[in-house]
């Protein structure tokens, strides 16, 4: 994931940057960046780190303008280093650039290498800047028609704003993988990942971005057009259920009330007779919760205390931080648990690590029994379209059983919300308007690598033969892997 904004027409556009960024703060915390436009010069600032930490008062009087883009970073394609963090900006015979993406573009390492073999010289491991030298080929007449011609030689997922020295653009991927919203502050457009973003500078909420949608502002004012032909939808599904923030409309939809329909719904499913209360693992899992408590009729409590000094263990880009944070992140309430029969409700289970280290650390603090209930089915194939899911056999539930999963994070008892429960809870019953490869294994057509396709096929024709062979290991110090070993 990443966090993009951009707004023109302010006299503090590098300021309003700032807040827009510190909202989508959850979408990514390696790195951040803003760039504005005074209508003659492009002036960037990037670093690693928190939007707060780098974003001093000095810094952005650095960056004066009516325009501005800016991004919050969590990596997907590139490592973790400065050269990475975004807005990317450039300057080439059109002028200066810079572009902010978030998503993932699943072709772009074919792309870089046939750019590298024709001359090209990157700066960057990001796919991102594949799109730049594309851009700066290109012998397009305007501006906007170099972005298609570019645009029309990636696939995957991408929702982009471009500045230049007069112009804001924002286009998203015909299958609107990612969120994008227009908003509005008075005389000034806003664009944002998020809702949340607009909200706290109060601009008005117009719409979200269609998919294949591009937008230009300039000096002529505001006009759209769909230069991309129409296909199925593909909205990323894990949006609803862990990245957005719950204050969020996302997809036309209130995250926080969809969220809490995943809770109903997984109750209804997934019920946990003669448990005592409902608790949630702080922050993503508190609605579904709720909702879990609203349909059981068991007590909602708050059993689990959140470190808000502590990133998300989820995005953190080592697998040793994301160990080490889990202890800090943490604490139990021992009044709360002691001698009673849990549910503790998450979003996700992805590798296992960390659902171990909260049942363990529930089971310390008292609770005589703790049902893990999760608002989202198995994660099972990895994300190629900017979730940090890379190998399938990370994920822990792409060759174990559920009841072998149990075992291994020490529950008395799993049950996870069935896709067909993640649709009627998002109201997609028929499952076409998103993607949900990550817990179907069924890419978009043209979306992956052949590859990719053909080994997703064969590993669902084979999970269930897989399941049945692990051996499960259940000593203090099992790792989840293709076989659960101490």
């Amino acid at each position: 994931m990443c966090g993009i904004f951009g707004i023109t027409g302010h006299p503090e556009a590098s300021n309003l940057a700032y807040l827009g960024l510190h909202a989508l703060q959850h979408r990514g915390q390696e790195s951040a960046g803003i760039v504005a436009s005074d209508g003659e010069h492009l002036r960037s600032h990037r670093s690693m780190g928190l939007v707060a930490d780098i974003f001093t008062a000095p810094v952005l009087e650095k960056l004066p303008g009516e325009a501005s883009i800016g991004h919050v970073r969590y990596s997907t394609a590139g490592v973790s280093q400065l050269k990475n963090a975004q807005p990317l900006s450039v300057e080439y015979a059109g002028g200066q650039l810079a572009i902010a993406h978030n998503g993932n573009l699943v072709n772009a390492p074919e792309l870089r290498k046939a750019l590298e073999a024709d001359g090209a010289i990157f700066q960057s491991d990001s796919d991102t800047e594949v799109i730049i030298h594309f851009i700066a080929r290109s012998k397009q007449p305007t501006f906007e028609n170099k972005v298609v011609e570019a645009l029309s030689k990636v696939k995957g997922a991408y929702s982009l704003l471009f500045l230049t020295q007069n112009q804001l653009v924002a286009v998203r991927d015909p299958y609107g993988f990612r969120p994008l919203v227009l908003g509005r502050l008075r005389n000034a457009y806003v664009l944002a990942s998020e809702t949340t973003a607009l909200d706290l500078i109060e601009a008005e909420y117009i719409r979200e971005l269609e998919p294949g949608e591009m937008v230009v502002i300039d000096e002529k004012g505001l006009r759209t057009s769909q230069p991309f032909a129409p296909t199925r939808l593909g909205r990323c599904i894990f949006e609803h259920v862990y990245f957005a923030k719950p204050d969020s409309v996302l997809f036309g939809t209130s995250v926080y009330e969809t969220r809490k329909e995943l809770g109903r719904q997984l109750a209804r499913e997934q019920p946990a007779p003669g448990a005592d209360l409902v608790i949630a693992v702080p922050d993503s899992g508190v609605p579904a919760a709720i909702g879990f408590s609203q349909a059981s009729g068991i007590p909602y409590d708050v059993g689990l205390i959140r470190s808000h000094y502590v990133g998300r263990t989820f995005i953190e880009p080592q697998q040793s931080i994301r160990h080490f944070g889990v202890k800090l992140k943490l604490s139990a309430v021992r009044q709360v648990l002691k001698g009673k029969r849990v549910v503790v409700v998450d979003d996700s289970i992805v590798r296992g690590t960390t659902s171990r280290k909260i049942v363990k650390m529930l089971k310390a603090a008292g609770a005589v029994e703790v049902h893990l209930r999760i608002s989202s089915p198995p994660t099972s194939w990895p994300c190629y379209y900017g979730i940090d899911t890379p190998s399938r056999q990370e994920l822990i539930a792409s060759n174990h059983t559920t009841e072998e999963i149990a075992r291994y994070v020490t529950a008395d008892t799993l049950g996870y919300l069935s896709l067909e429960g993640l649709g009627k809870a998002v109201g997609d019953t028929e499952r076409n308007t998103f993607c949900t490869a990550c817990f179907s294994g069924k890419y978009l057509a043209g979306q992956v690598s052949p590859e990719v396709a053909a080994q997703s096929a064969k590993d669902s024709a084979q999970s269930g033969a897989v399941a049945a062979e692990v051996a499960v290991a259940t000593g203090p110090e099992t790792v989840p892997g293709k076989h659960l070993t101490a």
